[in-house]
Order: C-alpha cells, then structure tokens, then sequence
C-alpha cells in the first residue's frame, strides 16, 4: 500500500544478532519484524509479504535453505527478495545457497553497516517497477512477472541463477559481457564468488535453452553475450 514503509522480516535464532540487525535496520528507517524458525517466517509472509528477507542458514525447526526452497517455489513468494545469513564461508556453500534462489549472501560476523549497505543496494535491484517487460529474442521468451521462459512457445524448467542471467543477457542483446561484469550486474559484485561460476551457470542455461542454446555465445578473450544472428 502506498505509504507502507519498507518491511524486513529477520529470520534469526540468535538473539543478539537479531538486536543489533533490527537496530540499524531501523536506524534506517525500516519496519522490522523478526522471528526464529522458518515455521514462524512463512506464517508471516503469509500475512503481508516483507519487502526484503534476511534469513538465517541454521534455524531450529529446519535449515533456511528449506524454506528459501518453499518459497522459491511458491508462485505469491517468489520475488521475494533474500538475503542469507551464516556462518558457513565455503565456496561451495555460497554457491548453494544462490543456486537455492538467494539473491545475496553475508557470513557472520558482518558489519551493520555492510549489511546495510546489501539491503540497499538489493532493494534497489529489485524495485518492482524495473524490468518488468516481456523480453523476447529469436524462439526465447522471458516473462519477468511469472519467472517463465518458453522456447518456440514450450515453457522450460530453469534454475533461479539461469533465469537471473538470461533476463540480464536478453535486456542487452548482442553486447559481450566479461565474467565479472556478469557477476556484478547479476549477482551483485560484492557476493564472493568465483568468475568461474558464472561459466557453470552459462552451461546450465545452454542446456535448458535446449534448441536456442546457440544463442548464448562465447566471445573469446571477453566474456559471454546473447545474439539471434
């Protein structure tokens, strides 16, 4: 509604991270509601959908990733925005929980200021009234508002990472992009992973662009780009 301030639910069991989170998220202005299991956290985005998530890994009940799963998978959720928190620093990890539809990812201990600074800069990238638009190139075409993308008009299964990537490639079409470009534009260029990754990625979405897989090129010594020609 027009005048709601921008709401966070903190999902956390930790309680003096959840003090001090809900202190600066305040500080800045923000409505925060903060619960410790994901039991807790699905009950009240069910009851008004948060502007903005931050979610511990390790929760009582069950692993966050489990919910951020639910979530991810739920049609009236899904665009939630999502950042996690934990104490696991692996690359591996990080790369599960992105893979898992994470749009951002801090390790504890972390700084309020520096989650601060995410929150914002995510809340940014996900302004509802961005990027909206039906993108279509060649026989691929991307709905933003239902995470779809068919292929000659046959809807195809897509991870949350490769459906990020395609919309970024198809927003600018037949301009090469390095691996860290992609990693800032996509995933932020403060998520601590490998330029590697983004070639991991690239590969899964050639294979679930099946026919179209061409269209997501190589360009040598650059990086990647999206072309019909």
């Amino acid at each position: 509604m027009a005048g709601e301030r921008t709401r966070i639910l903190v999902v956390e069991d930790e309680p003096a991270i959840v003090e001090l989170v809900s202190f600066s998220l305040r500080e800045a202005g923000w409505d925060v509601v903060a619960v410790s299991t994901t039991a807790a956290a699905w009950e009240a985005i069910t009851q008004r959908i948060p502007d903005l998530m931050l979610l511990d890994w390790m929760l009582p009940d069950q692993s966050g990733l489990r919910l951020l799963g639910r979530i991810r998978a739920d049609r009236q959720f899904q665009r939630i925005p999502v950042i996690m928190l934990t104490a696991k620093s692996m690359e591996e990890d990080k790369i599960s929980g992105l893979d898992a539809g994470a749009d951002d990812y801090i390790t504890k201990p972390f700084s309020p200021r520096e989650l601060l600074a995410r929150a914002k800069a995510l809340l940014r990238r996900k302004a509802p009234e961005q990027g909206m638009d039906l993108l279509t190139a060649g026989p691929v075409q991307l709905d933003p508002a239902s995470l779809s993308v068919t292929v000659g008009g046959e809807r195809i299964e897509i991870g949350h990472a490769e459906f990020k990537l395609l919309k970024y490639l198809m927003a600018h079409p037949d301009r090469a992009f390095t691996r860290a470009q992609l990693l800032d534009k996509v995933w932020g260029n403060h998520v601590a992973i490998e330029e590697r990754t983004v070639d991991v990625h690239v590969l899964r979405l050639r294979k679930a662009l099946g026919e179209a897989e061409h269209m997501v090129r190589t360009v040598r010594s650059v990086g990647y780009m999206l072309s019909e020609k």
